[in-house]
């Protein structure tokens, strides 16, 4: 049914109170697919990292377990931008409680996935300006803590955030069929310096400090080589690895950061409804390329991708592969 200016009505037997359908344009509706068909990719990847980490033994170190956190906030991201390229497409029909959830949810991912880039600058921190005390500093069982208090606080950050919404899911909805979160600005400059500035700075700086010391290794590494005798190769073979990892996490790191500032910055300009879609489609980018960095970069990514599309995971004592 369609009102009296001919659009058509969310709800046509509420004359009075239903919202109209959403009217996109071309462009627009280009944008909304294509971040659709990311999402599915954001999801389907993140899933085989997920997989790859948990099953596999060989890959339950410090490191990696960051990158099994990172990949579950990149697939709760990627899942929910399935469902905020419909919010932004066609008329909410999932209740005002969901709505509130799903927006939720959204900023969970983006929260939790910031932390633990932290976490993740922290960890080659140590393990580059301070290799010899990295084994006992980073541990498995402190890397779990750590993990769990990261999505402790955003979880508990994200309830006072939304705590007007999700109280009174619905509040600044103007008619049935529309999902609208507003968020006050006390709370939006909070959030600004919380969840934006201070993550992105302590990043960079981490990393900088990380570049520096990991070129001034590997320029040492290389004039000493030669010299280097059978019985320290080991010692070589370990810094060799942690610069590896330094680098492809260090680009997992530049890429997050060059789609996460301009997405932040669409989020607080637009901020009366939250988030935009433009902003969405940006930060959705990274999750997706993630675990395409992981394979260019790590064998046993791409090993265990083989692994599981063939089902080999599935006989028993595949827990137990040697992935490295």
């Amino acid at each position: 049914m369609e009102d009296q200016d001919g659009a058509e009505l969310c709800f046509p037997q509420l004359l009075n109170g239903s919202c109209r359908k959403p009217e996109i344009n071309q462009s627009d509706a280009v944008l909304m697919y294509l971040l659709f068909f990311i999402s599915v990719f954001t999801v389907i990847l993140n899933l085989l990292v997920i997989i790859s980490v948990s099953h596999f033994r060989q890959l339950h170190t410090p490191t990696n377990l960051l990158l099994l956190s990172l990949a579950v906030s990149d697939f709760l991201f990627g899942f929910e931008s399935m469902v905020e390229a419909h919010r932004h497409t066609a008329c909410w029909f999932l209740g005002d409680l969901l709505c509130s959830l799903h927006l939720y949810m959204l900023s969970l991912a983006l929260s939790a996935s910031v932390g633990i880039m932290i976490l993740i600058s922290v960890d080659r921190y140590v393990a580059i300006c301070d290799p010899l005390h990295y084994p006992t500093r980073v541990t498995v069982t402190r890397v779990k803590m750590c993990v769990c208090m990261c999505w402790i606080i955003c979880v508990v950050y994200l309830c006072v955030y939304f705590l007007e919404n999700l109280a009174h899911p619905g509040l600044y909805n103007t008619c049935f069929g529309q999902c609208v979160v507003v968020i006050g600005n006390i709370l939006s400059v909070f959030d600004v310096v919380f969840s934006y500035l201070s993550p992105i700075i302590v990043v960079i700086l981490l990393y900088l400090r990380v570049f520096v010391t990991a070129v001034s290794q590997a320029r040492a590494m290389r004039s000493h080589v030669a010299a280097v005798t059978l019985q320290h190769s080991g010692t070589v073979k370990t810094k060799k690895s942690e610069l590896k990892a330094a680098r492809t996490l260090g680009v997992v790191v530049v890429v997050y950061l060059m789609c996460y500032c301009p997405s932040n910055v669409l989020f607080f300009v637009t901020a009366d409804t939250l988030p935009p879609a433009s902003g969405i489609f940006l930060a959705c980018i990274s999750p997706c390329l993630n675990p395409v960095i992981y394979a260019l970069f790590y064998p046993w990514f791409r090993k265990s991708i083989r692994l599981i599309l063939s089902l080999q995971i599935l006989q028993p004592g595949s827990r137990e592969t040697n992935m490295l």
